[in-house]
């Protein structure tokens, strides 16, 4: 049964193959370990093995793993929905937020985020396949949505996030990925960040110039809805 250590050498093997295959720099490439329902114990093994960086869809989970692991110097990302009464925790206790699509979201994380901790690092996320059931704003609104954020004090609008219709077809991913490559550079901003690419569909994401790829499965195994 292999480690979370060992599964973390093989996915940096396979985003160093896609870089190289890509033409880009692996130190372009982050990995971003996505931990829900895993145990805190499971992400205290991953920062043994060397993640830094750990992204969580529900908040009261995470707030719990961050008291367990306040020990470790961890970068938190919040990655998942966000209720309005959310903002205040999440603008009090991450780094990141990726998954920004309303501007009434965006000007809550502004207005609650605490004048001594520095900007919140924010990605606007796109429904790029334009699927009902996923969370994102059209790409038809990104736009005025992403002109009106950067403007927002307290927040530093650092790029796009992207979940697209699952896919194992490499043509389709590749499709949806450039488009969202295409609609951050359409937006005509300073953003260094493509939060894109999932277990499955990394190396095409890569291929795209994701910069974050988030990864849960290939890490730490299948996921155990049974936890709360």
């Amino acid at each position: 049964m292999s480690t979370i250590a060992d599964n973390l050498s093989a996915l940096f093997q396979r985003i160093g193959s896609a870089a190289q295959a890509a033409g880009r720099d692996p130190a372009s490439i982050q990995l971003l370990a996505v931990s829900k329902t895993k145990p805190a114990a499971a992400v205290r093994e991953a920062y043994a093995a060397g993640v830094r960086d750990v992204g969580e869809n529900y908040l009261q989970e995470a707030l719990a793993k961050q008291l367990e692991l306040a020990d470790l110097p961890l970068t938190w990302h919040f990655i998942g929905p966000i209720q309005s009464n959310k903002t205040r925790a999440i603008a009090e206790h991450f780094d990141w937020v990726h998954s920004v699509d309303r501007l009434k979201i965006a000007q809550r994380l502004s207005e609650q985020r605490p004048a001594n901790l520095p900007p919140l690092n924010l990605c606007l996320q796109v429904n790029v396949s334009g699927e009902a059931s996923k969370s994102g704003c059209t790409p038809e609104a990104l736009p005025a949505l992403a002109a009106a954020v950067a403007a927002l004090p307290g927040l530093k609008l650092r790029g796009l996030m992207a979940i697209p219709e699952p896919t194992e077809v490499r043509a389709a991913q590749d499709a949806a990925f450039a488009r969202v490559r295409e609609l951050q550079a359409s937006l005509g901003l300073d953003l260094d960040t493509l939060s894109m690419g999932m277990s499955h569909d990394l190396e095409s994401a890569i291929a795209q110039g994701a910069t974050w790829v988030r990864i849960g499965t290939a890490l730490f195994g299948a996921r155990d809805y049974g936890q709360p």
